[in-house]
């Protein structure tokens, strides 16, 4: 049996074996959502990181009732000035590092990618594109044609063919870094890889990717639609490997529970999408004013409470204390995005029915299922910590 199909069939023991698999929310608050019985579960998976602030936060809401009441969608290609839209790409621009200044806001990651990938064979008029294997960017067409290989091949191969002229490189490799040319428009990378399984970049590897991408006129884009806003302990993560890109894509926890994407460059290499041709990328809903003051809002949140500067010291937490459980081989890190791995994806499908049973909400990674994910909401209280930990042990015990 080949490994695609044998993790097919171990995917359809885990749904079809007893025990709950769906369950009803009723409403949600803080790191937890309830059933209409008023079962609590920890949420671990914070919608793939995108309930940074906690759920029901109140200075989101507040928001979005605030502008739902004053006006939702009007025009969002320019011809209006809709403020929410204004004064959250002024504190994005103000807060990522020169001379990433210039923000498009768009529905989604898979459209921050979209956008990010024209940009960049508009300004090189190059057509290579190159990803990393393991990778995930989304799931429309462009963005699933970056989608990393061999492990993506389960999803792509039934829509092909997708878009010409790309590759994937590893991960953290120096040497595949040699395939990078003067032929590449872009190199689209996340600092973390995410659905690999939370794999970090080792000590100098982003520094060599921008390296190279800068001998050979390529442009760098960092995909930080999973590990932006404050998810690894810094605001975004190349701030915290100390990397800048050419052009960042955000999303998920961008709107702050509302749907938003956006990518960002700079002024200069975004201008090139205003001619040749006129609109060079437009949008009916992106930078959705209701989307936007929820954005702003959850953004002034995590500074003005400085939840940001806590992430490192809860996610050493976690680890603190489940790293000695004898189930646990490995738990892989960047701030509050953690994969704990069992080594074993027939153990990880029990352990999540175990999960589900006990008020715990956690997941696998789309390029590994023998780790399960820790993606809290980042409001999460040290009490909450030691609590779900004791849980998590209880259920590991089980296995």
């Amino acid at each position: 049996m080949s490994e695609i199909l044998r993790k097919q069939f171990l995917r359809h023991v885990a749904q079809t074996s007893p025990g709950p698999q769906l369950i009803e929310v009723a409403r949600a608050e803080g790191v937890f959502f309830y059933t209409p019985e008023g079962k609590p579960y920890y949420d671990l998976v914070s919608g793939v990181s995108v309930n940074n602030v906690g759920h029901g936060n109140r200075a989101v809401v507040e928001a979005v009732q605030r502008q739902t009441a004053d006006y939702m969608h009007i025009m969002v290609y320019g011809e209006m000035v809709e403020r929410p839209q204004v004064e959250f790409a002024r504190l994005l621009a103000t807060t990522l590092p020169e001379p990433l200044d210039t923000v498009y806001f768009l529905n989604s990651g898979a459209e921050a990618v979209e956008g990010a990938l024209k940009l960049a064979k508009r300004y090189t008029h190059r057509t290579e594109m190159i990803s990393m294997r393991r990778a995930y960017h989304g799931s429309t067409h462009g963005a699933m044609s970056m989608m990393g290989e061999p492990e993506g091949e389960e999803w792509k191969n039934a829509f092909r063919p997708l878009l010409p002229d790309t590759k994937a490189i590893n991960f953290n490799s120096f040497d595949d870094l040699e395939q990078i040319t003067s032929r590449t428009a872009c190199v689209l990378c996340e600092p973390v890889q995410g659905e690999a399984g939370v794999r970090v970049p080792q000590d100098g590897y982003l520094q060599a990717l921008r390296k190279r991408c800068d001998e050979v006129g390529a442009l760098l884009i960092f995909d930080e639609i999973q590990v932006g806003m404050g998810r690894t302990g810094e605001m975004f993560a190349m701030q915290k490997y100390g990397v800048t890109p050419d052009i960042v894509c955000l999303a998920k926890a961008l709107g702050g529970g509302m749907p938003l994407g956006a990518f960002v460059s700079s002024q200069n290499i975004m201008s090139t999408l205003t001619h040749d041709p006129v609109l060079g990328h437009i949008t009916t809903f992106g930078g959705h004013p209701v989307c936007c003051a929820a954005g702003l809002a959850a953004m002034k949140f995590l500074q003005e409470e400085k939840v940001v500067e806590d992430v490192e010291r809860k996610g050493a937490m976690f680890v603190e204390l489940l790293k000695d459980h004898p189930a646990v081989k490995e738990i892989r890190r960047s701030g509050l995005l953690m994969a704990v791995e069992l080594g074993e994806s027939s153990k990880l499908y029990r352990l999540m029915d175990f999960f589900i049973e006990d008020g715990i909400l956690s997941d696998w990674f789309l390029y590994c299922d023998t780790a399960f994910r820790i993606s809290p909401p980042l409001i999460i209280t040290d009490d909450e910590i030691r609590n779900c930990a004791e849980l998590i042990k209880k259920c590991l015990d089980r296995l």
